[in-house]
């Protein structure tokens, strides 16, 4: 017969350690407890506890595992007779699980019927975990709204029980909620309040959760030197805490994400910088090497999240490794490979019908496709037919979201598309005109959606029948333009043609034409050819 367990003390013990936010002392609570665990079962109080380990799992202790083990002891014909708090608290065990496995669904399903009791039962602060977890689920599945309903309910419920500490990391969420909304003023000043509370506090998983939101924010604005920082430093405080392996393989990606994009600006200024690069050729291959260090970094620190990723059995995170590692393959000019990783990163959307994955698969998948056809790869029309799926339902699977910025990257490159020839330029207006919609960020930002959609502007807005301007000049029409400014449409309707009839090399324009390379290359630009195309003859250099 298994003795009486005195539970309330433990109980409380870890409750209050958990919305004060003292991990350290929690977890020592529970290692001493660990032999109690093993005896628990549908008795009063046991389904309780069982509650409170899961929402300690979900701060990172030990592993989800744990719980699979503890649940199997409360068989469900057993729990009628439980107390309701317990058998509430055995339906955060299961959504905890639910989470784990990435099946968000049935998560939501556990912590709404939680939530339904709201009134009837005195558990505060498992309410406020509740709805808490139930903004995490919605926020995954990019459905914003619903995700800052939950979230603030969890946070005032958190303050009611004096949990300040607790309520901080749903600050730390809802800031989340505001940068994706483009309110980064917002997000910061949530953040900062939410580090004030915790900084005290031994919960380094949610100090680690600061630190990449900072990153995130910085990453947006451009700031890549400061994105770099925060995200370095998220990393040490997971190492710290000794938990959160998927927390840690996060900042990992990110800060990968980082380095590829700060790999990509250098490469961009080495190209632009053609004089410099004859002047001095040690300087140049010492940059070059640099850029090639900085991408085996990023792809070495993909390496460790996606081994971590892969433990977990975590499909949007190893998807969130392959799309990375396809930009980094595209970077490089492996178009075959960034097409595989793409691929790949898809199926693992795909088998939890996870659209945010899905969508940002396709899109890449896309832009793999627009850079063949620019770089004269293979089938022109089987490039751009495909790029017009891909676009298309990355579209489709974006607009399924409130992600705002995951419908306009996909607009974006639907726009690109509908550039290529044979062009579509009504279609391609009006994805810009969508995607300029959905991205109303605070100030202009220097980062990749950014100068996609810039280019996609330039050409749509530059893009205007040529016989009619040179019909409409040659009758003395001019409308209000100046000599220099018909100068300058005339140099964007011609140099891109002699740039394409010689194969795309700049130097020979700058020959043909006697004009400089750095104006064939301005024009080039302004006219909406991409920097991988206008510089390709320097890559080869």
């Amino acid at each position: 017969m298994v003795p009486e367990l005195d539970l309330p003390a433990p109980i409380e013990r870890l409750r209050d350690d958990l919305g004060h936010r003292r991990i350290e002392q929690g977890i020592e609570t529970l290692e001493r407890l660990r032999p109690l665990l093993q005896t628990l079962g549908p008795r009063p109080g046991c389904g309780i506890l069982a509650g409170l380990v899961a929402q300690w799992v979900d701060t990172g202790y030990d592993h989800p595992a744990l719980l699979e083990e503890i649940v199997t002891r409360f068989p469900k014909n057993a729990r009628a007779a439980l107390p309701l708090c317990d058998y509430l608290h055995l339906r955060m065990v299961e959504a905890v699980l639910a989470m784990a496995n990435e099946d968000l669904d049935t998560a939501i399903h556990c912590l709404l019927a939680v939530q339904s009791f709201d009134k009837e039962i005195p558990d505060a602060e498992l309410l406020a975990i509740a709805n808490f977890w139930l903004g995490r689920c919605y926020r995954k599945m990019g459905r914003y709204g619903e995700a800052l309903k939950y979230t603030e309910r969890g946070e005032a419920l958190a303050q009611d029980c004096g949990y300040a500490e607790m309520a901080a990391i749903m600050q730390v969420t809802r800031s989340w909620l505001a940068f994706q909304k483009g309110r980064l003023q917002e997000a910061k000043a949530l953040l900062r309040q939410a580090e004030a509370a915790l900084k005290p506090t031994s919960d380094y998983l949610s100090r680690g959760n600061i630190q990449s939101s900072y990153g995130r924010i910085a990453r947006r604005q451009g700031n890549y030197e400061r994105a770099l920082e925060c995200f370095q430093n998220a990393i040490l405080e997971y190492r710290e805490g000794g938990g959160g392996q998927l927390q840690l393989a996060r900042a990992l990606l990110n800060l990968a994400f980082v380095e590829r994009l700060l790999a990509l600006d250098a490469q961009r200024k080495l190209d632009h910088a053609p004089a410099a690069r004859h002047a001095a050729q040690g300087g140049v291959r010492e940059r070059r090497q640099h850029i090639e260090e900085v991408r085996r970094k990023a792809a070495a620190h993909l390496d460790e999240a996606c081994e971590t990723y892969t433990r977990y059995q975590n499909h949007r995170g190893v998807a969130g490794v392959h799309i990375n590692r396809g930009f980094l393959a595209l970077d490089s000019g492996d178009l075959e490979r960034a097409s595989a990783e793409a691929a790949e990163a898809f199926a693992h959307g795909s088998e939890k019908s996870d659209g945010i994955v899905m969508a940002r698969a396709r899109t890449l998948q896309c832009i793999v496709e627009n850079t063949a056809i620019e770089e004269q790869v293979g089938d022109c029309a089987h490039h751009r037919e495909d790029a017009e799926a891909f676009a298309r339902e990355a579209v489709a699977l974006a607009g399924q979201t409130e992600n705002r910025r995951l419908l306009a990257r996909a607009l974006v490159w639907q726009g690109l598309t509908f550039t290529l020839e044979p062009a579509d330029l009504d279609a391609a207006r009006r994805c810009c005109q969508e995607a300029v919609e959905l991205l109303q960020p605070e100030g202009m930002e220097r980062q990749y959606t950014w100068e996609d959609l810039v280019t996609l502007k330039t050409r749509v807005l530059q893009a205007r029948p040529v016989e009619a301007v040179l019909r409409a000049w040659s009758a003395g029409i001019v409308e209000n333009a100046t000599f220099q400014q018909m100068t300058e449409e005339f140099a964007r309707i011609v140099i891109p043609k002699v740039w394409e009839r010689e194969g795309r090399k700049i130097s020979k324009v700058a020959e043909k034409l006697s004009i400089s390379p750095k104006k064939v290359r301005r024009i080039l630009h302004s006219a909406g050819f991409t920097d991988r195309g206008a510089a390709g003859e320097e890559r080869n250099v």
